[in-house]
């Protein structure tokens, strides 16, 4: 038993010695949230873009709902309503049948 653990703490000492003097050392950096490139992009102009663009884009980009499947109204009401119940998102109450409506448009819009 003495015999196998000299062997493992050899090997372990022959095999590890060339991770110990690594010359190459890793820096890491904080990235502040104003060092981040900003979302220029808006949503299409349309009824009701003014209540989606002032909502949604507080929370993350055009780019991110433009890419969504093609959803139902009562599919997109469901997502609205997770984004202000579950995720707490700042949307104003007396828009979100105005920003449904929109996003429902949106893919109809491109339908024809």
């Amino acid at each position: 038993m003495r015999a196998m653990l000299s062997i493992a703490l050899s090997a372990s000492v022959v095999f590890c010695a060339p991770y110990a003097s690594a010359e190459t050392k890793i820096v890491l950096k904080s990235v502040v949230v104003d060092d981040l490139p900003l979302g220029d992009r808006m949503f299409p102009d349309g009824p009701y873009a003014d209540a989606v663009n002032s909502n949604c884009l507080v929370c993350h980009s055009a780019g991110m709902v433009l890419n969504q499947p093609t959803l139902s109204k009562a599919q997109w009401e469901a997502e609205v309503n997770k984004m202000r119940m579950t995720y707490n998102a700042p949307i104003d109450p007396k828009d979100i049948d105005q920003i449904v409506d929109y996003l429902v448009s949106l893919k109809a819009r491109d339908s024809r």
